[in-house]
């Protein structure tokens, strides 16, 4: 089964690279890898690493993940008796965690095997949630999906290349194809570039939402996408007339009753080089409804991005988003502020009101962070009581103490359990990026000495206040 795939000491492919680091990513991994497990041998398809190699069947990991159905987690390899002798743990720097959840695949007759695994490592012990385990299913799910999808779209391509040189066997295969089109939500195209005729297969008319028909001229199929999208496919339509170069990648598509879906398209010459037509050559390729598989890349890209709690970006996010903000702001020579906002007494109301008291306060701080005033700026809780606000636009970073005032205010707000009161408050420290910031750390430590500064001079207000009341 794992040969008929053709995915044995293959070349690494975008789609699976992806995975793996979206894997690495979501469960917060040093490393993650995509195995195929052979008779004799475990092959790492993928790694975030980039690095492709193989090892004994014996001496994988994934060798006992395919055995079962659920994902295999072990939190310390050097305490199970399967691993601890195993030379991948006792090695210097070894692998002590391991979670993999398997990889199937279907044959023609309709039975699933097991053929590899999904799988993260990392040189510590450590523990996995519930929901990184439903985490690791799904990204084993989508695996399986890329696979499924892989096979057919070759098995389709091989079909659009030898079709009219088999002319003998044209209906079986045919045949063969519309089942392979309708199975794999894809279809054919032939060119012959740049002005000469256009055919599409019955595959393709559907995805557009049109009837089979007279197919559209190249620049009646351009307008199905959209405007950031149109350019991306005339240039590589044209580059494949003029160099040869095929061509694989997605893109954002309107269908003819104005769904947006995404679109998987592939091209390459015909084998044979030749057209009816003064110079010009004929292209073919690949047409692919990828829509589900990318709506729920983005759902885990998403959710591996966000705050459970209060539903705006997490540290990691917030990472990234800073530092492409640095860089926009150096690049644009624009202004940028950084806000972070540590909340006051947040410990005194989870002991006093509760647990479930301190996490509608945190939900109300992130709906507060997320005000429309605050247009264009980026929020993130970036842990416990902690939050962040990235903030570009002119007119509030060039009123910081606007924005602190504003931002204070809005998070004073009374919170009541169980016939309990007490206010909730947050004390804001800002800073502007300044030349010599070169890092996220340095900025970062500049809005936290502006914080600290700020809860120091909140507190003598208030023992100020205290003393003139007792006096």
């Amino acid at each position: 089964m794992l040969h008929a795939l053709a995915l044995l000491d293959t070349d690494p492919e975008r789609e699976f690279d992806s995975l793996v680091a979206l894997a690495a990513e979501m469960l917060d991994c040093p490393t993650a890898l995509m195995t195929l497990v052979d008779r004799d041998r475990l092959w790492i398809k993928a790694a975030n690493s980039g690095e492709q190699q193989e090892f004994r069947r014996e001496d994988g990991f994934c060798n006992y993940t395919i055995r079962g159905t659920d994902p295999l987690v072990i939190g310390d390899l050097s305490l199970d008796p399967r691993f601890e002798t195993n030379a991948l743990v006792a090695a210097p720097d070894g692998a002590r965690f391991y979670a993999g959840a398997p990889i199937h695949a279907t044959d023609d007759g309709g039975n699933r095997y097991a053929i590899g695994a999904l799988c993260v490592l990392d040189t510590n012990p450590r523990s996995l949630t519930d929901a990184g385990r439903r985490a690791l299913q799904h990204l084993a799910v989508l695996a399986e999906t890329t696979i499924a999808a892989r096979t057919s779209a070759q098995k389709a391509l091989a079909i659009a290349v030898t079709a009219e040189r088999q002319s003998a066997t044209l209906t079986r295969q045919d045949q063969i194809f519309r089942q392979a089109e309708r199975m794999a939500a894809i279809g054919s195209w032939r060119a012959v570039w740049p002005d000469g005729p256009v055919d599409w297969s019955d595959g393709v008319f559907r995805i557009h939402d049109l009837p089979i028909g007279a197919t559209p001229r190249p620049e009646e199929a351009l307008a199905f996408y959209p405007p950031h999208a149109r350019g991306q496919v005339a240039e590589a339509m044209t580059s494949l007339f003029e160099t040869g170069s095929p061509f694989d990648f997605e893109v954002d598509f309107l269908t003819a009753a104005g769904e947006p879906r995404r679109v998987r398209i592939l091209g390459e010459r015909e084998a044979s080089g030749e057209s009816a037509y003064d110079d010009q050559v004929a292209l073919i390729g690949i047409f692919q409804d990828v829509t589900d598989r990318h709506a729920l890349e983005v759902s885990l890209r998403r959710s591996a991005d966000t705050d459970a709690l209060t539903g705006i970006a997490n540290r990691a996010a917030f990472d990234r988003a800073l530092q492409a903000a640095m860089a926009r702001a150096r690049c644009d020579q624009t202004p940028l502020m950084l806000a972070l906002v540590d909340l006051d007494g947040f410990k005194a109301i989870n002991d006093t009101l509760g647990h479930n008291a301190g996490d509608d306060v945190l939900r109300e701080v992130g709906d507060v962070l997320r005000a429309p005033w605050l247009c264009g700026s980026f929020a993130a809780r970036l842990g416990g009581d902690e939050f962040a606000v990235i903030l570009e636009d002119p007119a509030l970073v060039s009123a910081p103490d606007d924005v602190t005032v504003r931002l204070q205010d809005a998070l004073r707000f009374p919170v009541v359990q169980d016939g309990l009161a007490m206010v909730s408050a947050g004390t804001v420290g800002l800073a502007a990026l300044q030349p010599d910031t070169h890092s996220i750390r340095d900025f970062v430590h500049r809005a936290d000495t502006h914080l600290y500064k700020a809860k120091r001079e909140r507190i003598g207000e208030r023992r100020r206040g205290n003393q003139q009341r007792a006096a």
